[in-house]
């Protein structure tokens, strides 16, 4: 029996729960807390179309340059230690952004929130692995995913109410009590397990990190300045050829953050392709369809939540059904089917988009895109990890991860370039005409990736339970669960 395990058990279940996933749960949040508070945002702060895509993207674009860092520092320097310095990162940077007087500051505050973001979720996850008895993991670890996927639903929700009731600083205030009661908890309940001490791929990440950055900000500069401009095609061909630059050191260094090896078996980079589009299609519409109920149609944040709720929280309940039935069904049948119902939950979005649409007219688009959420969130993080060796699987669950996030930025990175080269507005007479193609756009991102998804081995899972590292890395059916 190693220490590790004989620690674990003596410490209080429930208590481990409380101390890996309110961190989590908090983490996981602040990836849609911030959507209804968009038209609030533009309103208070004077922020731009522009801006407001920075204020989600400069959370999600360093949250994903660092998921891997993150893991390879908790394995170097201890999980715990690594754990808490992200919580206590994450809770200042929120302070920070509630005091944010100017889109700017809030922008800054929201890409050091994405810095202790990285330290929270992966490690989250490893420590409750190797601080629970190990016949209670998949238990322990399947509440660990209904946190992570309550927190993304109910972001939308807590945002919307919080916004509403308080005031936009307060999505932000939320976090800091929960900061301050977590660390001395997970101080005095985890142990610091460690593991490979292999040197950090600083490297790699500068590489990647500003390579992913260079591509969406020409992105995001296209419209304003032109896509012909010096500023939008240097800053273009920089990210390309940092990216390329990337994948030649990974080849080359002795510790790569990313072993692209992994990526020679197919069902792994297929279910990486199909998370990174599902990524680039929903959430990209979701950022166009929000805005969209409270500028043009007048919904407070509130309600703009409450009428998402169909959407948002679907998967709460269809996720575990399809993770429970993807052994007989097979993983590809299931994401599959989960990509079409929400591609043509858009194009339904699409076609019946008006400023005076009933909203009897978008509940069947939005059920249907809920329900393809939830098909896809649990098979698509078995097909990742299938055929991945045991000691592979915190990398290979990370770079989903990674991918996943980095779509979210390009998806909507690339809706708001349509809506803006549309001639779309904030404004209730200038939006609608311009989120249409941008909206149609996301809805054909997500039909070609389940055409891709049909490349999917047609098997079953080959790990049906999580299978666990002596070292407590990172297990394999636990690849982040939430989407996002």
């Amino acid at each position: 029996m190693s220490p590790l395990t004989s620690s674990a058990r003596r410490i209080p279940f429930a208590l481990v729960l409380l101390a890996t996933g309110i961190p989590m749960f908090m983490a996981t949040l602040d990836n849609l807390v911030m959507t209804n508070a968009l038209p609030v945002l533009h309103q208070d702060l004077g922020a731009s179309v522009e801006e407001l895509q920075w204020f989600i993207n400069a959370y999600t674009l360093v949250f994903a340059s660092l998921i891997l860092f993150a893991v390879a520092l908790g394995d170097r320097f201890g999980r715990r230690t690594v754990f808490v310095v992200g919580i206590t990162i994450f809770t200042l940077a929120s302070a920070l952004a509630a005091f944010a007087t100017d889109p700017t500051q809030l922008i800054v505050a929201r890409a050091i929130q994405g810095l202790g973001g990285a330290g929270i979720m992966p490690l989250s996850l490893s420590l409750l692995a190797g601080s629970v008895d190990p016949k209670r993991r998949p238990l322990a670890i399947g509440i660990w995913g209904g946190i992570a996927g309550l927190g993304v639903a109910a972001g939308p929700l807590i945002g919307g109410a919080v916004v509403e009731g308080w005031n936009w600083q307060g999505i932000f205030w939320i976090n800091v009590p929960v900061g301050i009661i977590a660390v001395p908890l997970i101080l005095a309940i985890l142990p610091n397990a460690f593991g490979d001490r292999v040197p950090a791929d600083i490297v790699g990440v500068l590489l990647a990190g500003l390579g992913v950055l260079g591509i969406v900000f020409g992105i995001v500069r296209g419209n304003p300045a032109g896509w012909d401009s010096a500023e939008v095609m240097g800053s273009l061909v920089a990210g390309a050829v940092l990216l390329a630059a990337f994948i030649v050191w990974e080849l080359r260094t002795s510790a790569p953050l990313l072993p692209l090896r992994l990526f020679r078996d197919r069902s792994f980079s297929v279910a990486n392709i199909v998370g990174f589009g599902f990524s680039f299609g929903m959430f990209g519409a979701v950022f166009i369809l929000i805005q969209f109920l409270q500028i043009v149609q007048g919904n407070s944040p509130l309600q703009a939540a409450v009428l998402t709720t169909p959407w948002t929280m679907a998967p709460m309940v269809v996720a575990p059904l399809a993770g429970a039935f993807a052994g007989r069904i097979g993983t590809r049948n299931l994401i599959v089917a989960g990509l079409t119902l929400q591609a043509l939950g858009l194009f339904w979005i699409s076609l019946t988009m008006s400023v005076d649409v009933p909203y009897t007219t978008l509940l069947p688009a939005f059920i249907a895109a809920g329900i393809g959420m939830g098909l896809v969130f649990a098979p698509s993080s078995t097909a990742v990890l299938a055929r991945i060796r045991p000691e592979d699987t915190a990398k290979a669950s990370g770079t989903n991860s990674t991918l996943r996030e980095i779509g979210v930025a390009l998806g909507i990175a690339v809706l708001t370039a349509v809506f803006t080269g549309a001639g779309g507005h904030l404004t209730p007479t200038g939006y609608v005409d311009a989120a249409i193609p941008a909206v149609f756009v996301g809805a054909s991102v997500l039909m070609a990736t389940a055409l891709i998804a049909l490349l999917l081995p047609a098997g079953r899972s080959t790990h049906p339970a999580a299978p666990i590292a002596e070292s407590s890395e990172e297990p394999a059916a636990a690849s982040e669960p939430v989407g996002v």
